[in-house]
């Protein structure tokens, strides 16, 4: 079938060649040359995209091209790398596209406008498919161009085949999938700028980053983390952060907060997607969700670009690139990794009934998302967000290998958590995959293989792989069974003993396989998406209309629930595996009930500071030095499985359903440095027996949840004499056996 959109002048045409006699390119500002003098063109104007398919609109015009427009030269160019690259004194712009017809380059030339105008003339180049294509792979060299300020993109037309798969439209300006660095609004949710147009760019002018001649990566053992789970706009949004308004919620304001984090004793964060995204992509069209700002950012545009609007000041792309490799550093400086929460299951583009296309939609939507090709060529959605892509077909497995080693190579990331990470084990038509080739070659990079790598081992399909996921001994996993049996043993549900025994001592049952270790469990009881901590010890049922249900001034309720978040902590803090905690909770951070926030930027997710200082003493201070203990004491983060001489369960009656109470001893080999723990949850008193200490040893009592502070974590000890302890209902302790 014929291509629809914008008539293109035939390569061939004598005004073509006229204009740009070299190598059969046009190089153009317009859609035809055709019956005009030379320099009188129609030129085509940028337009904001909208809704659907993001149409840009042509006006016929005189004008005069520009010195800048005839002083560039062209070639045909090479296919690799994709994307931008220098190459003999020239520009060298490749794109994929197995199915085109045909690829426009589309350049806006810095001064030519400013970047917030809608009305920019763009200059084109016309692709020839003889001499600017090798494979599937379109390109072109362009000299003359600045080396930095040009924002570029394509038209790109092809076979209009909807049940084949298709859904190019030649009239969309398309983002470069391999554009390093992405230009489109300067600040954060503001609706009121003008341009909504996406471009990629490239900085070759820069000097290259300074990491510093005394600068180390942590190359933390993964033993050894606490991660960190938080948000890089909402961690300092807030007035209550008291930085600067062009400082707050920018990568940035977290430098500013190191402090925090190192006095909480975290040692990596795990930071909420920073790739790419239209925090206002809900406003394309009435809607439902309209009124909401997609503050997470589990939308990627492109997998290369960092986030623009995440720079201080409004300062653009390129900023926005130095401000985060200056986060980085500083947070290695401080012995802190960094891992990036990634999303590579689906992108923005959305489904076939409101699409928001923007780049791989229409540049190859047959390669780039997974069809049902006996369904009309449907998008699969197995993200629950639309489309899925097609992680496993060799092109796109190939483009995330790249991303993912540019983050390595460029940001000097330290590792990957992956979104609905099954979807990556599926193959191009859904079906799951025993040995997935992009998971395995993930496990097998070199580039990537200091990297730690994590996933979230489920979609939105059905696809759970929690203690399956295909990992080559190397791939860690959120534990969700961790986190559900946690949550149930502490509130206090029945039968749950054995199962809570399980998961605190490493999860044995789903990982100890291979050679495979307790650290590839990443345990967890709350995550950005559900319940804060505050609000699962305080909300039976979501309330997601925010209507602030569930607060109380009633002390016995209140004191339960102070209980309940040190339990749930400390439960996290002792178990074999990852801890990893969520940003917010060290303070008891309330969403009112909101278990699925992702479309506020307001307090319901921005960190309260000014809550922090006012629970600095209690809340804080027990979460915070909970963690540190853990960093004290190896025996909680051992690098293989627990054994029987290595801990004790004082327990004769697993086979119990209502029993709610554990103890155990964790043995210390090295230095009789025995941990014991006790968990109550039941709603009455339990008097333990405590067994005898090691020789030469006194029990020293270090967390009683149920004292105020300072006594519910006495980091020295206090000194423990007798044979039993009566623990308080929904409480625990933890002793230390210490000369």
């Amino acid at each position: 079938m014929d291509s629809v959109g914008i008539n293109r002048a035939p390569l061939g045409s004598a005004s073509a060649a006229a204009v740009s006699p070299r190598r059969g390119i046009a190089l153009r500002r317009s859609v035809a040359f055709a019956n005009r003098r030379f320099g009188s063109v129609r030129s085509t104007t940028a337009r904001a995209q909208s809704g659907n398919a993001g149409r840009s609109m042509t006006e016929d015009r005189e004008c005069i091209m520009s010195e800048a427009e005839m002083s560039l030269k062209y070639s045909s160019g090479k296919a690799f790398p994709l994307g931008v690259s220098q190459v003999e004194g020239a520009l060298n712009f490749a794109i994929f596209s197995q199915y085109a017809s045909s690829v426009i380059l589309c350049l806006k030339l810095p001064g030519r406008g400013t970047e917030d105008d809608k009305d920019v003339d763009i200059i084109e180049f016309v692709l020839d498919r003889q001499k600017n294509k090798t494979g599937d792979i379109w390109h072109v060299s362009v000299e003359g161009l600045p080396s930095s300020s040009v924002l570029y993109g394509y038209h790109v037309d092809g076979p209009q085949g909807w049940h084949q798969g298709h859904r190019f439209d030649s009239s969309a300006v398309l983002l470069d999938p391999y554009a390093k660095l992405v230009s489109g609004r300067k600040y954060f949710g503001i609706a009121e700028e003008k341009s909504n147009q996406l471009f990629g760019t490239y900085d070759f002018d820069s000097s290259p980053f300074d990491w510093g001649d005394n600068y180390r990566l942590p190359n933390l053992p993964e033993t050894d983390l606490v991660i960190y789970e938080m948000n890089v706009r909402a961690f300092t949004a807030d007035d209550s952060s008291g930085l600067s308004s062009d400082v707050r919620g920018s990568y940035l304001g977290v430098i500013d907060k190191i402090p925090h984090l190192l006095e909480l004793g975290v040692n990596a964060v795990e930071l909420l997607p920073v790739f790419e995204y239209d925090e206002l992509e809900f406003k394309r069209y009435p809607n439902p969700r309209d009124h909401m700002v997609n503050t997470w950012g589990y939308s990627t545009i492109n997998f290369f670009a960092p986030m623009s609007r995440y720079a201080s000041a409004g300062g653009g792309p390129v900023a926005a690139s130095k401000e985060l490799k200056q986060m980085v550093k500083e947070l290695h400086k401080a012995g802190i990794e960094v891992i990036l929460d990634v999303v590579y299951n689906h992108t923005n583009e959305a489904d076939d009934a409101n699409p928001y296309m923007t780049s791989f939609r229409g540049i190859d939507n047959k390669v780039y998302y997974m069809l049902d090709l006996n369904k009309n060529a449907e998008l699969l959605n197995f993200s629950g967000c639309g489309n899925t892509l097609n992680c496993n077909h060799p092109v796109v497995k190939e483009l995330i290998l790249d991303s993912l080693r540019h983050w390595v190579q460029e940001y000097h990331i330290d590792g990957f958590r992956f979104d609905l990470a099954s979807v990556l084990c599926r193959g191009p038509d859904g079906c799951p995959l025993d040995a997935p080739p992009l998971i395995k070659e993930i496990a097998k990079d070199a580039v990537l293989s200091r990297c730690k790598i994590i996933a979230e081992p489920w979609d939105c399909g059905g696809l759970y792989l929690v203690g399956r996921f295909p990992n080559w001994d190397r791939w860690a996993e959120w534990n969700g069974q961790y986190r559900d049996d946690i949550r149930r043993f502490i509130k206090g549900d029945p039968g749950m003993k054995g199962v809570f025994a399980t998961r605190v001592s490493g999860s044995a049952d789903l990982y100890q396989v291979n050679k495979r270790k307790p650290h590839h469990g990443v345990n967890f009881v709350i995550a950005h998406d559900g319940f804060t901590l505050y609000d699962l010890v305080s909300y039976n049922f979501k309330h997601n209309d925010a209507n602030g249900e569930g607060e109380t001034n009633d002390l016995n309720v209140l004191s339960l629930r102070s209980r309940q978040m040190k339990n749930f902590h400390v439960a996290l803090m002792i178990s074999q595996g990852t801890p990893m905690m969520l940003m917010g909770d060290e303070y008891g951070h309330t969403r009112y009930g909101n278990n699925n926030s992702y479309g506020h930027d307001t307090g319901i997710n921005h960190f309260q500071w000014e809550q922090l200082e006012q629970r600095r003493d209690g809340h804080f201070r027990f979460f915070s030095e909970m963690i540190k203990f853990r960093h004290r004491n190896p025996i909680l983060r051992q690098d293989r499985f627990l054994n029987k001489n290595d801990v004790t369960w004082h327990e004769d009656c697993w086979e119990n359903l209502e029993s709610k109470f554990l103890a155990f001893t964790i043995h210390d080999h090295s230095s009789g440095g025995d941990i014991y723990l006790a968990f109550n949850a039941h709603d009455y008193f339990v008097d333990a027996v405590i067994p005898p200490p090691p020789h030469h040893k006194c029990w020293n009592r270090v967390v009683d949840t149920n004292l105020e502070s300072p006594n519910d974590i006495v980091p020295e000890g206090v000194l423990f004499g007798g044979s039993k302890y009566r623990i308080a209902p929904y409480s625990s302790i933890l002793l230390k056996a210490k000369p």
